[in-house]
């Protein structure tokens, strides 16, 4: 009897913290929705709007110009840590400088806008801030000592791994003999013309629920175990993980283990930061908090990707360079902070009650729920505007991506898939049919797949240029007609004004069956 008394108290208590630790992670999720839909809507814009089609041609060294534009590339794309390393290894693959590509997947995932703002709700401005000043300094450091860690001959054999793995053939860019001035206007032209565009604006908000979507189970295990560390792990076991006074040795060891947190965490991308909440809670430093966001790109999935993609020689090194950058910037991110005396001194998680009240963040919620439904609708009716051409979207995760600049892709009956990166692409090929079921192309127009013409070439519509359409550098559907283009910029060309290329063009196609 005494026994089983026991046994009952012990379930109680434990469905009791089960409890608390769930409704813990709930409320930290409430308490940051609406800065979730702010961010990832503003982050669908600017990957929509944002033309990316020159990055690898303007990341062709790691010079001063190379490296601002590798960052400003990073911080206008998804913040998804797997995708950011599918896209570094694709503009590498292509001809981008090694560290070029790997300054772009830091700021894509260190210097994004849903970052920052869920910082900002969670944690508070200074982290917020100490993300945009952490940021650079780790930017500056790889720029100052890539060169000599990546040595050319390490980067040339992970080029020539890359190149055996995924033969992507020439660059059409280059071959379409459109110079570099003209890519640029036509560049501008399309923004503009996409800034009144019903369709450009659909596929934004498809973007913004496409990495929503990418991003639900990163999100859900982050605040789920935000909640469980929060409620469950007293102070002494944080105490014993990051040791306390001890001036400049606690800052330096809490900035060092940081990062290790990460790499054995396995949550990366926006997911980090409930946990960074729970740490802060738990006593780590301002300096380690910030090392273990920016360690996102060290956590274990994403190392044994390097090694796929780059060969086990120089993931080591990039690991290991990643690793001293981001205890490095934490640290430099604390000593200035310290001598600005802004570094927080609560830290207790910014979860106001464990229950609904009135106050700003409920009405900043139900507003921001009704910027999702419209969101939601305009990329649910895509195809009404027009917009989905030339996207797709990945059938494992559920991320947009464009299909002339997909990092990965695979055919099954006849019929085309994009991924966002090749972990993706493995999934699906490992289990196609459980991706497949019911959906034919998978394409954001919602266009079934177009059977294939009996001629293996076809026109560029805007140059006039034959070329294969095995190899074509991009695809574009129009009223029934699919066109082929020899580069990036006559496909943007055809993108802003489709009618003036079709009527009266070089020439155009109609599939036959």
């Amino acid at each position: 009897m005494h026994a089983d008394l026991v046994a009952s108290v012990t379930f109680g208590g434990l469905l009791d913290d089960v409890g608390r630790s769930l409704r813990e992670g709930f409320f930290m999720f409430w308490e940051t929705l609406w800065a979730l839909v702010l961010g990832f809507t503003l982050s669908g814009f600017v990957q929509a709007f944002v033309s990316k089609e020159q990055m690898q041609a303007k990341l062709g060294n790691h010079r001063p110009a190379a490296i601002g534009r590798a960052a400003g590339y990073g911080t206008v794309s998804s913040s998804c840590s797997y995708a950011a390393t599918a896209m570094a290894k694709s503009l590498f693959a292509k001809g981008a400088d090694f560290v070029s590509a790997m300054v772009f997947m830091i700021a894509s995932t260190n210097l994004v806008v849903e970052l920052g703002i869920v910082m900002l709700v969670l944690l508070g401005w200074q982290f917020m801030a100490a993300e945009f000043v952490g940021g650079p300094i780790m930017i500056t450091f790889l720029a100052l000592t890539g060169g000599f860690v990546f040595s050319r001959p390490l980067v040339e054999a992970a080029r020539r791994r890359l190149s055996d793995q995924n033969p992507e053939g020439h660059d059409h860019m280059a071959m379409s003999g459109m110079s570099m001035e003209r890519q640029d206007q036509l560049e501008r032209t399309s923004f503009s013309s996409k800034l009144h565009s019903p369709a450009a604006w659909s596929d934004a908000s498809s973007y913004a629920v496409a990495d929503v979507t990418m991003l639900r189970k990163e999100l859900v295990i982050g605040y789920t175990v935000a909640g469980f560390l929060a409620a469950l792990v007293p102070t002494h076991l944080w105490n014993t993980m990051f040791i306390h006074g001890h001036g400049i040795w606690t800052i330096i060891e809490n900035a060092l283990v940081g990062p290790l947190v990460a790499v054995i965490s396995w949550v990366c991308s926006i997911g980090n930061v409930p946990l960074a909440a729970a740490l802060w809670s738990g006593g780590i430093s301002f300096g380690g908090v910030i090392a273990f966001i920016f360690a996102d790109l060290i956590a274990m999935p994403l190392i044994l990707i390097y090694r796929k993609y780059y060969g086990p020689k120089l993931t080591l090194r990039l690991v290991g360079l990643f690793y001293l950058l981001m205890a490095t910037a934490g640290l430099l991110t604390e000593g200035i902070f310290e001598l600005l005396h802004a570094v927080p001194s609560t830290r207790t998680l910014q979860v106001t009650s464990a229950h609904f009240e009135w106050n700003y963040t409920t009405y900043l919620n139900f507003l921001f729920i009704g910027v999702v439904v419209v969101v939601w609708w305009l990329a649910r009716n895509k195809s009404r505007f027009g917009g989905g051409v030339g996207y797709a979207i990945d059938p494992v995760c559920g991320m947009q991506v464009r299909e002339e600049n997909a990092p990965a892709r695979a055919s099954v009956g006849g019929v085309h898939y994009y991924f966002c990166s090749d972990r993706c692409r493995e999934r699906f090929e490992a289990q196609p049919e459980r991706h497949t079921s019911g959906t034919a192309r998978y394409d954001v127009m919602d266009v079934p797949e177009m059977p294939v013409a009996h001629s293996d070439t076809a026109i560029d519509p805007v140059c006039g240029m034959t070329v294969n359409r095995a190899t074509a550098a991009a695809r574009r559907s129009f009223q029934g007609v699919d066109y082929w283009f020899c580069g990036l910029g006559c496909a943007e060309a055809f993108d802003a004004d489709p009618g003036r290329h079709v009527i009266g063009g070089p020439e155009s196609e109609r599939l036959q069956p």
